[in-house]
């Protein structure tokens, strides 16, 4: 098995020549399902799980194996579990905040070329929610393609396309039903041999129904969404890889419902170029968009050039940011505190200090 196929590419052949010397080889994570992987190798699929020293260097969630990633295994004998000793440089990385109180970044998917932002024609149609996802996709290197779902039930689907394109200034927005498959021929650009897409989307937007338009079979479960809202239930349960007859890869998983932006400062302003550009015209470097004068922004308000929304969501973003930079230089100073503590309990505990005492 070539893994070419699996977007190896020779860019990636140094930074895995250190761990050819140690004995190890390079596999791909094809699925993850919590701390259990499957991973492809030059010899096929293999079953892998991380080596006991891997464990105990990682410090975050984040420093574990995703789907997606290139890892330095050592080679199992027989059909026997390998051992994933390091994870390779990652490139196109998507992420997010993880739930909750605790200041942690959780990985989507590592390594991918192209990310499709699904959203429905229906209920789900919110252009706010996918100038989040921009900004995360392009924080991570991706290339961002805007697919509208379900344009079967949508009375004008290409009034819906303009709205999303001004909320997305140049991205691709493409009009499909998955469920009927029209229009889906349109991604072919996007679905190159080698190339790996991940989808991003709520849950109910016709993720799985598209995957299966793409496969050209169904090979997952869908489920009906709810009338009130448009929202559906999880259909798939964990991550993993296709491959679809192509060539291209495509990474498919559960939806998401909330996407705390996790350190997209450069993202952010991917994501709105318009207003970044308004605002790099303001008379004061410092000008918060509220009464100073000379405010550019202000003036693209005033003449309509700027949509309000567009504006509030920006600022919505940016203060998210703020807040997340304020939360994590703490949670980063309290750490380093906490380590040199450590440090110098030991220092003073060494049987040499207690000696010379």
């Amino acid at each position: 098995m070539s893994l070419i196929e699996f977007g190896w590419t020779a860019s990636r052949d140094a930074s895995v020549a250190p761990h050819r010397a140690r004995g190890l080889a390079p596999a791909r994570v094809v699925r993850a399902d919590r701390e259990r992987f499957t991973v492809v190798t030059e010899h096929g699929n293999r079953e892998a799980q991380v080596a006991g020293a891997f464990r105990h260097r990682a410090v975050r969630p984040a420093d574990f194996p995703a789907i997606g990633d290139w890892v330095a295994i050592a080679p199992p004998p027989g059909d026997g579990v390998a051992l994933i000793h390091e994870v390779l440089p990652r490139a196109g990385v998507l992420s997010r905040r993880a739930a909750g109180d605790v200041e942690e970044e959780q990985l989507i998917a590592a390594n991918v070329d192209v990310v499709l932002l699904v959203c429905g024609l229906d209920g789900d149609f919110n252009p706010r929610r996918v100038e989040r996802f921009l900004a995360a996709v392009w924080e991570g290197g991706a290339q961002p393609v805007v697919v509208l779902n379900k344009a079967d039930v949508h009375a004008d689907p290409g009034r819906a396309a303009g709205e999303m394109a001004a909320s997305a200034p140049g991205v691709p927005v493409v009009v499909v039903s998955a469920l009927r498959g029209d229009g889906v021929e349109a991604l072919a650009p996007w679905l190159a041999p080698g190339r790996t897409l991940a989808l991003l989307g709520s849950s109910g937007v016709g993720k799985s129904t598209l995957v299966n338009r793409l496969l050209g079979e169904s090979r997952f479960a869908t489920a009906p969404v709810r009338e009130d809202d448009s929202r559906g239930r999880h259909t798939t349960t964990h991550r993993e890889i296709v491959k679809l007859a192509g060539g291209a890869l495509l990474v498919d998983g559960p939806g998401v419902r909330q996407l705390g932006l996790w350190d997209a400062e450069s993202g952010l302003s991917s994501a709105f170029p318009d207003v970044e550009a308004l605002a790099a015209r303001c008379r004061f470097g410092d000008c918060r968009h509220d009464a100073e004068p000379g405010c550019a922004v202000r003036e693209g308000l005033a003449s309509g050039g700027l949509a309000p929304e567009r504006y509030a969501s920006w600022r919505k973003l940016q203060r998210e940011l703020r807040a997340f930079e304020a939360r994590h230089d703490v949670r980063v100073r309290i750490e380093e505190k906490r380590k040199w503590r450590a440090l110098t309990k030991s220092y003073r505990n060494r049987p040499d200090k207690r000696r010379s005492g």
